[in-house]
């Protein structure tokens, strides 16, 4: 099933929207973290993990992300259009590094197997 943060906000999928976006943010910090991002790039590269965003959705995410000081903007003439380049700030990297720790530190918990059991109590053998 394709992933999707552009679906209607239903009371049964709002949540998940607002994971994924959280989890798009991230990914946009994590990109940006490594080379300069574009919109039409980014929601490219989104669709390799099956998410699907249209551009009304990733642009106000960027401009956000953007005023809140976590990215810098550049824009570039490009084949004759001006392009929107996204590059990670310092502020936008210490954000990430606390992310990524508590990512793993969310991943390391709940990858663990239950064996059915409540948390806290030891599976049956």
């Amino acid at each position: 099933m394709a992933k999707t943060a552009t679906t209607s906000a239903k009371p049964d999928n709002k949540m998940l929207r607002d994971f994924f976006l959280g989890f798009v943010k991230v990914h946009v910090l994590h990109h940006a973290s490594r080379e300069p991002i574009y919109g039409v790039w980014f929601i490219e590269e989104l669709a390799r993990h099956d998410y699907h965003l249209s551009p009304g959705t990733l642009y106000p995410l960027l401009h956000n992300l953007q005023a809140a000081g976590y990215l810098h903007r550049e824009d570039r003439v490009v084949d004759g259009k001006v392009r929107k380049y996204y590059e990670i700030t310092p502020a936008g990297a210490e954000a990430l590094g606390e992310v990524r720790t508590k990512i793993q530190e969310l991943v390391d918990e709940i990858m663990q197997p239950t064996a059915g059991e409540p948390p806290g109590r030891a599976a049956s053998s």
